[in-house]
């Protein structure tokens, strides 16, 4: 016959232990304990634990309620995970916050990798690697390769040192040097083995703040013709070179002084070998002016007699004036359309050049007598020492001396 009278202990343990055993029966354990089945089924109902706390179902074995002691465990277990998962993601923020530095510059790849080299000592690779996405198996071949970027940052800061004496105009260099210009000063009577690329000059260059200077602003300066005289356009937008002598092209610049006043100058350049034949400073844009152009580039080839000179539709050029000079001079002119700068293409080109490489960013030249000084100097650089990609990164006068080697005076002259 079955007792009547239990303990509290002992109706907790027997619902624990209905709760506890995976396929357990009421009858089954009820009988296991020498109770009645209606007993062991109200104990269950009254002390077994059917939910959690926040309502939702218990993981109790096959489906059954969940006992105090069982749900106490998993609360622990739950608790023990959540903290494993706080301090992983903690972990996670503090790499993170040391991280975000090196992913500003340059290459983001090659910053992680060094990240993980200059942290690894507070933080497994393994950890690092995982948190910053690359692969263990990539950092440590980068981490091998350190000697070979070593030697090639050394060599680089060797070619930048290089090229900014080509470019310091105390050592007779030359600021407004691009890469191209560079690359040929550098290879130019280099054995075969010390040639250098055009792309790793441009690369250290860029990286050792040495690119060539640029020119910040553009301002117009050709004066509208109002007269009826027009000139055929005899170049048609072909600037490309070849006999020396045979067409040139001119323009008019400004260039600004610091008390407000501007120079003009006007060029006459050949468009066969880029040499800046003849020009002309003023304080003014009267006809004079490139009339001096022309009769300098006349003086100093000999003659111009033949040749083509190709300008915009400014009233200097059309005027009566200048035209009885190219007539006198034998010299047939030429116009591109009025209001096209892409038809007298590299004059424009040129005075940006000029403008570009003597004012330096500069807003103007301090007085006249420095502006006149320094475009001297650079004119006759710009003809000896100053290379051209359209005539083989050699300079005008270079160019001159090669095809007069090869074509019979006559034929330029």
């Amino acid at each position: 016959m079955a007792r009547k009278n239990y303990t509290d202990e002992f109706r907790r343990r027997a619902v624990d232990l209905y709760e506890s055993t995976p396929g357990a029966t009421l009858k089954g354990i009820a009988a296991d304990l020498g109770v009645s089945r209606g007993s062991l089924k109200e104990w269950v109902d009254k002390l077994g634990s059917r939910t959690t706390t926040a309502g939702a179902p218990t993981a109790a074995p096959a489906g059954r309620p969940e006992s105090q002691a069982a749900r106490i465990a998993r609360l622990e277990a739950e608790n023990a995970a959540l903290r494993t998962e706080q301090a992983k993601l903690a972990e996670e923020r503090d790499i993170l916050r040391q991280a975000a530095k090196y992913f500003g510059r340059g290459d983001e790849l090659v910053n992680r990798f060094q990240f993980v080299e200059d942290h690894k000592d507070a933080w497994s690779v393994k950890r690092l690697c995982e948190v910053v996405e690359i692969a263990r198996s990539s950092f440590y071949a980068w981490l091998a390769a350190a000697p070979q970027r070593a030697a090639r940052v050394a060599a680089d800061a060797a070619l930048a040192a290089r090229i900014r004496a080509l470019q310091d105009p105390q050592q007779g260099g030359d600021r407004a040097s691009g890469a191209p210009r560079i690359t040929a000063d550098l290879n130019e009577d280099a054995p075969a083995d010390e040639r250098v690329n055009h792309k790793r000059v441009a690369r250290v260059m860029r990286q050792h703040g040495l690119a060539g200077i640029r020119l910040r602003k553009r301002v117009k300066t050709t004066v509208p013709d109002q007269s009826d005289r027009k000139f055929p356009d005899l170049v048609g937008r072909d600037f490309t070179a070849g006999e020396p002598g045979r067409r040139y092209v001119g323009d008019i610049t400004y260039l600004p002084i610091a008390d407000g006043t501007n120079l003009y100058l006007a060029s006459c350049i050949d468009l066969g070998s880029r040499k800046l034949a003849g020009w002309g400073m003023a304080g003014h844009m009267r006809t004079e002016l490139v009339e001096d152009a022309l009769r300098t580039a006349r003086r100093e080839r000999g003659t111009l007699r033949g040749a083509i000179f190709h300008s915009d539709h400014g009233s200097v050029y059309t005027s009566k004036s200048y035209a009885t000079l190219c007539e006198r001079l034998g010299v047939t002119q030429s116009m591109g359309a009025i209001g096209s700068s892409a038809d007298n293409a590299l004059a424009e080109s040129f005075n940006a050049a000029l403008k570009r490489e003597l004012l330096e960013g500069r807003p103007a030249f301090p007085d006249q007598a420095t502006a006149y000084r320094a475009v001297f100097r650079w004119a006759n650089r710009y003809n000896t020492r100053r290379r051209h990609s359209a005539i083989g990164n050699i300079a005008p006068n270079a160019y001159e001396t090669a095809a007069s080697a090869t074509l019979p005076e006559a034929a330029w002259v």
